[in-house]
């Protein structure tokens, strides 16, 4: 690592600890971690999500995807059904993805082009990843753990890049891409984990991601993460090849 991409290696990093810096708009997320944590009445949660119709829109459409192609006639029609039916831990990791994405739309050029090149993989991969799912016979796996574990699945290259748009923002001289690129290819295990870990994503997520990406091994026929981890082999898209 050359002396530069040390130096913004340090400084990516310092901004990926900074949980508000990243995800921006922090209004929704913040009592609806304290709601989940509190495991209180499902109500609570129910209007804290009500409180913003685009998440709650979002919400009942993400709910529905899951489990479309599953043999399921009757989807969600009310937010109710579809928050109840996902459990607390879903709900949060939707709702971070959608505002993480709503912060996304916000970055300037060329990074918007760049993140949202990730965002359309991360879509195809949980697109990918629910469909394998539901072809799998004598499984008893949660197709929303599926598509929320799935959403993450290029997590580490998508913060990095948004960290690097805003270290540049906020520098006196701009650093050229061709370094993120860099540390990106070279760094994205220490940048992914540092990101789980900053961000208050619950610990399953994470080992199941791990799962995913061939860093950790489970004996669980069960696991999202082995769903996963089939559909980011064939897309080259492991941390760690099999």
């Amino acid at each position: 690592m050359t002396d530069l991409e040390h130096q913004v290696f340090t400084q990516v990093r310092a901004i990926i600890s900074n949980e508000e810096q990243v995800i921006g708009r922090r209004g929704i997320l913040i009592p609806l971690k304290k709601a989940i944590i509190a495991d209180g009445d499902i109500r609570n949660v129910i209007d804290i999500v009500s409180s913003d119709p685009a998440l709650a829109a979002h919400m009942l459409w993400r709910s529905n995807s899951a489990i479309s192609g599953a043999g399921v006639t009757t989807k969600n029609r009310s937010l109710k059904d579809a928050l109840i039916r996902l459990g607390q831990v879903n709900i949060y990791r939707y709702a971070f993805t959608f505002y993480l994405k709503e912060r996304l739309d916000e970055l300037p050029q060329p990074y918007k082009k760049l993140v949202q090149g990730y965002w359309s993989l991360t879509e195809s991969i949980a697109a990918g990843a629910v469909d394998s799912l539901h072809n799998m016979e004598g499984v008893d796996i949660n197709p929303d753990e599926v598509q929320t574990l799935a959403l993450f699945s290029v997590f580490g290259e998508i913060i990095a890049l948004t960290a690097f748009a805003f270290l540049n923002a906020e520098s006196e001289e701009s650093f050229p891409l061709s370094i993120i690129k860099s540390l990106i290819d070279n760094q994205k295990q220490t940048l992914t984990i540092e990101a789980f870990e900053s961000l208050g994503l619950d610990d399953e997520l994470k080992d199941e991601f791990m799962v995913a990406h061939n860093l950790r091994q489970t004996r669980n026929p069960n696991s999202p993460g082995l769903v996963l981890r089939r559909v980011l082999s064939m897309r080259n898209q492991l941390l760690k090849p099999l």
